[in-house]
């Protein structure tokens, strides 16, 4: 089963890597807000009928008031406060800076699982994180020279701290509730906490402003958290939170390609050597023959 979780988390790391290039082509024509709560809409819309087709409606019906509060949780921190602290922190700091900091997301799951879910990882894995980091930092080209931290980078850690903490309740969570349905929490429950903000703000209007063509686009990009949330819960349920988190670092050498296809140039020797310490990180990760991550009775 460890095999399979590998396989899908994989699948969800170069989904998120995708997402990232083909979101940042149409987001330009759209309020942030507006464009995370029409996309998450039409993903939770799309898992509904996932879940009916797949016969799990009954399992939908058959949760518990404390089931609920979970998923209420997990649409909180998980679907809307962190894609609204991202997306304001974004407008206000560097893209690689955001990008660097929102990479640190697994080490922060690592310090949450510990004492939360009991996941106890010995001192080797120390040299995977510097691995992991250094190759992000040179991936993102942010040791030759980066942006000092300012406001916006604090955003940016908020939502990642959240991510993080939903990460690491939904693994708790997939125990005894199913991936689909954990995933509709997130996103559905998210979307209408975003509907809210909306309202609050008078963005709502921005609805009917919007041409068809624009609707398309949302429509399409919505493919992408539609496969994340999917493939994400579903490999969750079967690897450590810590692992599955891990992993997901392999949607930035994706998204860094897909950029270098698009401009007709090929990744600096930096950046080729920031692919490689990520890949020289995971496969010490996930192919270590003699250390092992330990479960400490939680």
């Amino acid at each position: 089963m460890e095999r399979k979780g590998i396989i899908l988390v994989a699948a969800t790391a170069i989904i998120s890597g995708m997402a990232i290039f083909v979101s940042k082509l149409g987001l330009k024509d759209f309020d942030p807000v507006l464009f995370t709560w029409l996309r998450n809409t039409i993903v939770a819309v799309l898992l509904l009928g996932i879940i009916a087709g797949a016969g799990e409606w009954g399992a939908l019906k058959k949760l518990a008031l404390r089931d609920w509060l979970r998923l209420a949780a997990i649409g909180l921190i998980g679907g809307s406060i962190p894609f609204l602290l991202f997306f304001q922190g974004l407008a206000l700091t560097s893209a690689a800076n955001a990008s660097f900091i929102h990479k640190t997301m697994f080490v922060w799951v690592a310090l949450m699982a510990a004492p939360l879910l009991g996941e106890r990882m010995g001192r080797r894995l120390l040299p995977v994180a510097v691995l992991l980091l250094l190759g992000n930092a040179l991936l993102l080209k942010l040791l030759p020279g980066g942006s000092s931290f300012q406001f916006g980078d604090l955003l940016i850690l908020a939502a990642t701290l959240l991510w993080a903490g939903e990460n690491v309740l939904s693994k708790h969570v997939l125990r005894t509730i199913p991936p689909k349905i954990v995933a509709l929490g997130r996103m559905g429950i998210g979307s209408l906490v975003i509907l809210g903000v909306m309202i609050a703000t008078g963005k709502l209007a921005l609805l009917g402003q919007l041409p068809p063509l624009h609707l398309g686009w949302v429509a399409l990009t919505a493919l992408f958290p539609l496969g994340y949330v999917l493939t994400w819960y579903a490999g969750l349920r079967e690897l450590k939170v810590t692992t599955a988190t891990s992993i997901l670092l392999l949607g930035s050498p994706v998204t860094t390609l897909l950029v270098a296809f698009q401009s007709g140039l090929l990744p600096s020797f930096p950046q080729g050597l920031g692919i490689a310490l990520i890949a020289g990180g995971l496969a010490v990760l996930l192919l270590r023959p003699r250390w092992k991550m330990r479960i400490a009775p939680a």
